[in-house]
């Protein structure tokens, strides 16, 4: 294998970032231009998307993905990283839209390229059955109208196919149905109306969803069963139920009829079920009902201190159900209250909630002061009295609360990842009122995401304590304990204790052998600030060195020689943890950056053979030693099919310039991978590698004497027909379903090989007999070209090779489609039936009146071996000539059905 080396001095320093290009891998299902020129990437849910931002320029610029249309606007993270990678493991519908990579190297204009990425995916439809609203006495569905109404979320737009005991049902046939989209739906329902019921629509109804394959979605489908057998239901307990609170409840509903299995739903009225509600299959189950008192204050009140000679109202409230089944008793001191001129008893305040038991205290005097007790009780039930207190004195002391921290518990220190617990002191008041935790800043939230957080006996728990919680907590009293009273609170400060934070984190540092290196690691934050220690190690082993000077920036100094290159490490601690800062410090030279735009990369030599133009800058080659040469392999499959040393004979590598070495005798149309790394005298530098590909030169719209083999992914500017049943598919063996039918389609391409392509049609499930699949060749455009000795028409030969293999073979139709006022297809090639397993070629002339295209038309046979496939196709200037006898069969088809 010969090589060559092309070192090019020519190219400027710095450029601007060209035109930005995306390539795409992954798991692909089509990728195709819109009107605009925009690529479509479709690929399926759940699938991976991988997309890469190819720009070149000097400095190396920086790519920002950015993405626009879906649920949101998706941002990834800037990053420096030359060809940088965005991808997406198990791609949702919503992470569809039109993606954007942006260069920007600050030198000129910035480059941006979009393209859109069409999320493909078909749920399971949902089936609703709907009745006409009458009277039903007689048999369910009996002499009434049914809707059957499927839903399904898709994309592409899915196709409906209603069928009745596995027979499609066709509205046209059948007056007892209507099939109809109902208005505003976006085609995501179709509705199977059943009008007036007749026995035999007594039956299994499908309804099937189809996207017609794409991305290989298989169709779905799901079943309803139309009987006249209704639903029947048998409850474990009577109409009402009364149970003692704190007991647990459980009520089953039984179905004992009904075809389908009907569903069983619990519900209650009104409102939703109470959260200590489960619902287990037909059973409900209703945990121990929790009773709480509530003391109300004095709505006409606002003093905290009780004046003589003024109303004072007591309200006590339990929260049960029923409120009528609960009984209150008012005590003072002890001794049953009975409503008098001052005392008035209330069993349902209209200024209260609901069942609320109030005592008014009429004309304040100083014989009213005492302790009043509230006590409610359920007779007949397990449920023990309860009973709240409520001191009324002239000292407000008496009944308002006062909050504080425990003793030296202002200020609570915990390490970060430990858990703690912030405590609020309420003294005084009575009743004693629940505690209220907030942020001193009113902009932070709690730990568990909320605003307020209640506590009953006054403590705050905290768990995997972070950085982040660390601040003043606020503790107040609710204001609800007997009066109208204000809150009480104090400040409690929360210590989160981290280990220090550094930087840089990690760092890789190049330099030449003998020079002087500088380590340097930055304390950014620290809690405690004081640091207890700092030690030095390379490759784990500790540095002898003097003490570090806690109070300064921790620096090693060395001179580098081949000897002390390795990892160096700076532990920096404090009572909380440590931390570290690492350095690879190394003399290897900085990697290679490949050039990935060339124009016109590749040259094809004689036979199947082709040469690639790698290009290559190197990143900062005056960083470490000098450069004299670099190591490249060529592989394939990890075999190694070339390793050799590049060398630069005395040419320095220069910042920004390219350097190119020609590799050849690379088989058409197989791809490799190409590692390379720069040598120094001392050492060889990391090794960088791309995937180089054959790609076919795309010269159309203009005929050539080129064969497109369809390697690239563009497939030579051919597209699909959109008004065709089910499109061409490009794979070669590599790609094939290992669960493909059997006994038709092609192994490999026409070449034999393994990597080439070729297009083909599947004839397998959805496809039906008779579908069609239309494959569109560019435009071309012939107008300005005059035919031999004056003539009007230049004659063109078109020339394919086709697969036809299979017992159920269809028909393989080859069109002229001239574009004039309107467009006219005209058969010009056809072939039909079993044509043995290899593959032929054809050829045929055309003598076109304008501008035309080639339409490669695919009909799928009886069955499902009926695999057709073409590859190998020229289209070019002239008459075809006779080289086989293959063409003249293909005419001698086409003239027999002219004749007939």
């Amino acid at each position: 294998m010969s090589l060559c080396l092309c070192v090019c001095v020519s190219m400027r320093a710095h450029t601007a970032p060209a035109n930005a290009q995306i390539v795409h891998s992954g798991a692909a299902c089509n990728v195709k231009e819109d009107n605009i020129s925009e690529r479509i990437y479709t690929i399926k849910e759940g699938d991976t998307l991988v997309l890469q931002c190819i720009v070149k320029g000097h400095p190396r610029p920086q790519v920002r993905w950015t993405k626009t249309a879906g649920s949101a606007s998706d941002k990834f993270q800037e990053t420096s990283i030359y060809n940088e990678t965005l991808r997406i493991e198990g791609i949702q519908r919503v992470q569809g839209g039109r993606y954007y990579c942006k260069a920007d190297n600050g030198v000129g204009v910035a480059a941006i390229k979009s393209i859109r990425v069409d999320v493909q995916y078909l749920d399971t439809p949902v089936l609703t059955v709907h009745q006409t609203i009458s009277d039903v006495r007689g048999s369910y569905y009996q002499e009434k109208t049914v809707f059957l109404r499927c839903t399904v979320n898709s994309n592409p737009p899915a196709r409906f196919i209603w069928k009745r005991e596995n027979m499609p049902i066709e509205q046209s046939k059948d007056n007892g149905v209507d099939i109809y989209e109902p208005l505003y739906t976006q085609g995501e329902t179709k509705v199977l109306k059943l009008k007036n019921l007749r026995l035999k629509d007594f039956a299994d109804y499908t309804c099937q969803v189809s996207v017609r394959n794409v991305c290989n979605i298989e169709d779905k489908s799901v079943t309803f069963r139309l009987t006249n057998l209704h639903p029947a239901l048998r409850l474990s307990v009577n109409e009402t139920l009364v149970v003692d609170p704190g007991r647990d409840v459980t009520m089953t509903c039984e179905v004992t009829a009904g075809f389908p299995p009907p569903t069983v739903t619990w519900s209650r009225y009104p409102g939703p079920l109470p959260l200590s509600a489960q619902v287990r299959g037909g059973s409900l189950i209703k945990s121990s009902i929790n009773l709480t008192f509530q003391i109300t204050p004095d709505s006409n009140k606002d003093s905290e201190s009780i004046q003589m000679g003024r109303d004072l109202k007591l309200s006590c409230h339990v929260d049960a159900t029923p409120q009528d089944k609960v009984n209150y008793t008012w005590y003072k001191n002890g001794v049953p209250v009975y409503s008098s001129d001052s005392l008035i008893l209330l069993r349902s305040d209209p200024d209260m909630a609901p069942g609320t038991s109030s005592l008014e205290i009429v004309d304040m005097k100083f014989r009213d002061l005492a302790t009043y007790s509230c006590m409610a009780n359920f007779p007949g039930s397990r449920v023990q009295e309860l009973r709240v207190d409520v001191n009324i004195s002239q000292n407000s002391g008496d009944h308002s609360p006062s909050a504080g921290g425990p003793a030296g518990g202002q200020v609570v220190s915990v390490r970060e990842g430990g858990n703690t617990e912030l405590v609020c002191l309420v003294v005084d008041g009575k009743p004693r009122p629940p505690v209220l935790w907030s942020r001193m800043d009113k902009d932070l939230l709690m730990p568990s995401g909320e605003p307020l957080v209640e506590t009953r006996d006054g403590r705050l728990r905290l768990t995997n304590v972070s950085r982040d919680m660390m601040g003043a907590y606020r503790c107040q009293t609710a204001p609800y304990n007997g009066l109208n009273i204000k809150r009480r609170e104090a400040q409690v400060q929360l210590n989160v204790q981290y280990a220090p934070i550094l930087d840089p984190v990690f760092q890789d540092v190049r330099s030449r052998n003998y020079q002087m290196v500088t380590l340097r690691c930055t304390v950014l934050r620290s809690n405690p600030p004081r640091l207890m220690n700092i030690r030095w190690f390379r490759n784990g082993e500790p540095l002898r060195m003097p003490p570090p000077d806690l109070k300064e920036t921790p620096e090693l100094k060395f001179k580098l020689d081949p000897v002390n290159n390795g990892t160096y490490d700076c532990r920096v601690t404090n009572n909380a943890g440590t931390s570290t800062c690492t350095f690879n410090v190394s003399a290897r030279p900085y990697n290679a950056e490949f050039y990935f735009d060339t124009p016109n990369p590749i040259r094809i030599l004689k036979g199947n053979n082709y040469s690639y133009n790698l290009q290559w800058t190197q990143r900062d080659p005056e960083a470490t030693d000098r450069i004299i040469g670099y190591w490249i392999n060529v592989r394939k499959s990890k075999q190694n099919l070339l390793s050799k040393q590049i060398d630069l004979k005395g040419v320095e590598p220069v910042k920004g310039v390219l350097l190119s070495y020609a590799i050849p005798d690379l088989r058409i149309p197989l791809s490799y991978e190409v590692r390379l790394a720069p040598v120094t005298t001392y050492s060889t530098g990391d090794y960088v590698s791309r995937i180089i590909q054959y790609s076919e030169p795309y010269t159309y719209p203009r005929p050539t004497d080129h064969v497109c083999g369809f390697e690239d992914e563009r497939i030579c500017g051919f597209s699909q027909d959109r008004s065709d049943i089910f499109d061409w598919t490009r794979q070669n063996h590599l790609t094939q379903n290992p669960k493909r039918s059997a006994n038709t389609g092609p192994e490999t391409d026409r070449s034999g090989t393994k990597e080439g392509y070729y297009m083909y049609i599947e004839a397998s499930r959805p496809r039906a007999p008779g579908d069609k699949a239309r494959l569109l060749s560019p435009l071309y455009n012939v107008t300005s070209v005059r035919g031999p000795k004056g003539s009007g028409r230049v004659p063109y030969c078109v020339s394919f090779y086709y697969h036809m293999k299979g017992k159920h073979i269809g028909t393989l139709n080859v069109l002229l489609r001239v574009r004039s006022i309107a467009s006219v297809d005209s058969l010009a090639w056809t072939k039909s039936g079993h044509q043995g397993p290899d593959w032929k070629k054809a050829f045929f002339d055309i003598s076109p009146s304008g501008p035309f295209q080639i339409v490669f038309e695919g009909i799928r046979g009886p069955s499902f071996e009926g695999d057709i496939a073409i590859d190998d196709v020229s289209i070019t200037m002239g008459k075809c000539k006779q080289e086989t006898s293959v063409a003249s069969t293909g005419k001698m088809t086409l003239q027999k059905k002219k004749k007939n």
